[in-house]
C-alpha cells in the first residue's frame, strides 16, 4: 500500500441492525460508560467492519463432512491415548448441557472419557439428564455437594479421570466432532508434545450462527502475556498438569489463564492446530458476550501474569488496558547501557534535523549516541549541517560506496560503542518520550534478540505494526493504512506480541546478537534485508518482539527514491529471488506467528478466500 492510499472503512449496518435488542442496547450503554463516546464509536466502527469473506459461509464450507468423520473412525494411530474431557457444571441450562455432552459423544476419535464434576447435584433436571447418558460408560460423574468455584470443581472432576491427556471443556460450549481426532493426530506427529491448542469461534445460544473466529498463531510468549489467546480448546498431558499443581482457586475467573501460563512454562513441546475445533457459546451470562461483567476475572488474569513473571525471574509490572482481558507488561530497564543509534543519510538535511530534534527533545532515556552514516550526499547544506551537529553525542562517518542499506548499517555498527544497536531511518519522528526505554526494556530480556516499534504515516494511519512472512509473496507489513485509533484484529496492532520480523526503520537489537548472525546481508541492498536479518536471529532461538508502546511517525523512504528504473526493478527481482531461495521452507510452511487460514494478499488478518480442498 502506497503512502497516499487510504483504507476505506465499510461498516456492516446489517449486522448492527440484526443485533439490536434490549439486552444489547443495555450492554452498549455499559461499554459507552467504559470507553467514553469517542472511543466507543471507534470500537463500534471497527467491530462492525464489513468483511470481504463472510465467516458464516466460510465456516459452512470448512466444517468437517460426515464422510470424513466416518473415515476418521477407521483410522488407527500408533499412539491412541485416552483423552479425559473435564467439565465442571453448576446450574447449567439443560439444553446447553445436552448439547455439550452430545458434542463429545459425536467425536470421530472414540477413545475418550467425559468427566463431569456436578456442583449442583440437588438440581433434579440436571440429575435426569445425566441419568439419560449413563448407558455410555465413557461418561462419568462425581457429585460435588458444595459449589467450591470453578477451579476446585475442575480439580475434583479430574480425580475421576484416567486419561493420559486432559482436555478442558466449559459446560455450555461445544467441541467440533473432529476435535479429538485432530489432537491425537498431532500427538502422533509430535512425540514431545505436552500441550495442544486449537482455533475457536463463538456461536449464538441457539447454535444458529458461528461468528468472531479466533485464528491463532503458534506459541507466542509475548502475546500470551498480553492476552489468554490460547484459551479453547486446551489439551495437556496429565503428567504436566500434575507437575504444575492443577487449578488454583485463588485465580477463579482466570483459572484457565493461570494454568496455561504454568503449563506452557514447563511443557516440552507446545503444538497449535490451525482449525476451528471449539465453539464458545455466547449468551447473557457468558464472559464471551459481556466481558465487562466479570472484572474480577480480569484482575485474576493480571495476578496470573504477575506470578508468571516471578516464576520466569523477569521483572515487570502488569497493567490492564481499556480492552478488558488484554494486558500491558512494563519491563524494567537494568542499569543504563549505552544505545548506539545508527542513521543512514543522503542529503535530506531538513528531515534529518527533524528526526534528531525529536530524539533530543523527547527521549527520556539519555544514555545514547548517534552515528550518522553519510552516503553520497551532494547538497552543501547537508555538510554544513553535519559540522553544526557533530559533538559528544553525534558522530558522522562516511560510507563511500553505492547505496546499500545493509552495508551502510554494518559500517555504522563498526563505529558504534553501544551494547544495544538501534537501526533508525532519517525520516522518522519520535512521538512518545519513553519509546527507547520501552524498546530497551524488552531487548534486555535474555530470550529477546530484536524489538520493533509501531510506526504511523503523518496522517495518523499505521505504516508498520509488524511483518508477516508470505504476505505479498515474500513478506509484508500488517495493518497498513488502518486508522491509528483502531486496534486491529483481536487488538494485534495495539498489544505486545512476538513476530517473525519487524522493520529496520526502527529496530533495536543486542550487539551480541547482531554480531552472532554477522549483521545484515549485504547481498540484499535495499529490500528484505531487515526481514532476512530477523529470520536469521529467529533461527538462533531469539524472539523478535513488536512493541506498540514505542510510537514514531515515519515519512517513509525519502533517502532512497522510487523503484522506477530498469536497474532498480531488476535488483528488486533479484532480492525477491534471494529470499525465496533462502527461505523457501518457511514460505511453503507459512509464518508460525500467523495462521494458514488468513489471507496473504491482504494485510488486515482477513480470512483467506478459498474453497474446501
Amino acid at each position: 500500500m502506497k503512502k497516499s492510499e487510504k483504507k476505506v472503512i465499510k461498516i456492516n449496518w446489517g449486522q448492527i441492525i440484526k443485533r439490536i435488542s434490549p439486552y444489547n442496547v443495555k450492554k452498549g450503554i455499559l461499554y459507552l460508560r467504559h470507553y467514553g463516546m469517542k472511543e466507543f464509536w471507534v470500537k463500534l466502527t471497527e467491530r462492525f467492519q464489513a468483511d470481504d469473506v463472510d465467516y458464516k459461509e466460510w465456516y459452512e464450507n470448512h466444517r468437517v463432512l460426515e464422510k470424513d468423520l466416518e473415515e476418521q473412525k477407521n483410522v488407527h494411530f500408533f499412539k491412541e491415548p485416552l483423552i479425559s474431557i473435564i467439565v465442571p457444571i453448576y446450574n447449567t441450562p439443560i439444553t446447553f448441557l445436552r448439547q455439550m455432552i452430545d458434542s463429545v459423544q459425536q467425536q470421530s476419535y472414540e477413545k475418550w472419557e467425559l468427566c463431569i464434576g456436578n456442583a449442583s447435584p440437588e438440581k433434579k433436571e440436571i440429575r435426569q439428564v445425566l441419568e439419560e447418558y449413563k448407558s455410555d460408560k465413557r461418561i462419568k460423574e462425581i457429585a460435588i455437594p458444595e459449589n467450591k468455584g470453578i477451579a476446585e470443581n475442575t480439580n475434583k472432576a479430574m480425580t475421576i479421570s484416567e486419561g493420559e491427556f486432559i482436555g478442558l471443556l466449559d459446560h455450555d460450549d461445544l467441541l467440533a466432532p473432529n476435535a479429538l481426532y485432530e489432537v491425537v493426530k498431532v500427538l502422533n506427529e509430535n512425540n514431545l508434545a505436552e500441550v495442544v491448542y486449537t482455533d475457536e469461534d463463538k456461536v449464538t445460544a441457539d447454535l444458529e450462527e458461528h461468528f468472531r473466529p479466533h485464528f491463532k498463531p503458534d506459541f507466542n510468549l509475548d502475546l500470551l502475556r498480553s492476552n489468554n489467546y490460547i484459551c479453547h480448546f486446551f489439551v495437556a498431558s496429565r503428567d504436566l498438569i500434575k507437575r504444575v499443581g492443577g487449578f488454583r482457586p485463588e485465580f477463579n475467573g482466570a483459572q484457565d489463564y493461570d494454568l496455561i501460563l504454568r503449563c506452557t512454562e514447563q511443557a516440552k513441546q507446545i503444538v497449535h492446530i490451525p482449525q476451528i475445533l471449539y465453539h464458545w457459546r455466547v449468551h447473557k451470562a457468558s464472559t464471551a458476550d459481556n466481558p465487562a461483567s466479570k472484572m474480577y476475572a480480569f484482575d485474576a488474569g493480571k495476578r496470573a501474569i504477575e506470578e508468571h513473571l516471578v516464576r520466569c525471574r523477569t521483572k515487570g509490572t502488569v497493567q490492564h488496558t481499556k480492552d478488558l482481558g488484554f494486558y500491558r507488561v512494563k519491563y524494567e530497564v537494568c542499569g543504563e547501557p549505552l544505545v548506539s543509534i545508527i542513521i543512514p543519510n543522503k542529503d535530506q538535511s531538513e528531515a534529518l534535523k527533524k528526526c534528531l530534534d525529536s530524539i533530543r527533545e523527547k527521549t527520556s532515556y539519555r544514555n545514547y549516541e548517534i552515528i550518522i552514516v553519510e552516503n553520497n550526499s551532494e547538497e552543501p547544506e547537508t555538510f554544513a549541517f553535519y559540522k553544526k551537529i557533530a559533538g559528544e553525542k553525534i558522530k558522522v562517518v562516511t560510507w563511500e560506496g553505492e547505496f546499500n542499506y545493509s552495508a551502510i548499517n554494518n559500517f555504522g555498527v563498526r563505529h558504534a560503542r553501544g551494547d544495544y544497536l538501534l537501526l533508525l531511518n532519517n525520516d522518522v519522528e519520535i512521538i512518545n518520550g519513553d519509546w527507547l526505554t520501552e524498546m530497551l526494556s524488552h531487548c534486555q530480556r535474555k530470550e529477546v534478540g530484536i524489538v520493533g516499534a509501531k510506526l504511523y504515516y503523518p496522517d495518523n494511519t499505521i505504516q508498520h505494526a509488524g511483518i508477516i512472512i508470505g504476505i505479498g509473496g515474500v513478506a509484508g507489513s500488517v495493518f497498513v493504512g488502518l486508522p491509528r485509533a483502531f486496534s486491529g484484529y483481536l487488538h494485534k496492532a495495539s498489544i505486545q506480541l512476538d513476530l517473525s520480523a519487524v522493520t529496520a526503520a526502527c529496530m533495536l537489537v543486542k550487539r551480541s546478537v547482531f554480531e552472532q548472525v554477522g549483521g545484515l546481508e549485504e547481498k540484499l541492498k535495499v529490500a528484505f534485508n531487515d526481514v532476512d536479518f530477523c529470520l536469521r536471529v529467529r533461527e538462533k532461538g531469539y524472539l523478535v518482539v513488536y512493541d506498540p508502546y514505542a510510537e514514531l511517525y515515519h515519512y517513509e523512504s525519502k533517502t532512497r527514491g522510487a523503484e522506477d528504473t530498469k536497474e532498480k526493478i531488476r535488483r528488486f527481482q533479484t532480492e525477491i529471488e534471494y529470499m525465496r531461495s533462502h527461505w523457501i521452507g518457511l514460505l511453503k510452511k507459512g509464518d508460525p506467528y500467523y495462521n494458514c487460514n488468513l489471507s496473504l494478499t491482504k494485510w488486515d488478518y482477513s480470512l483467506k478466500n478459498n474453497q474446501r480442498s
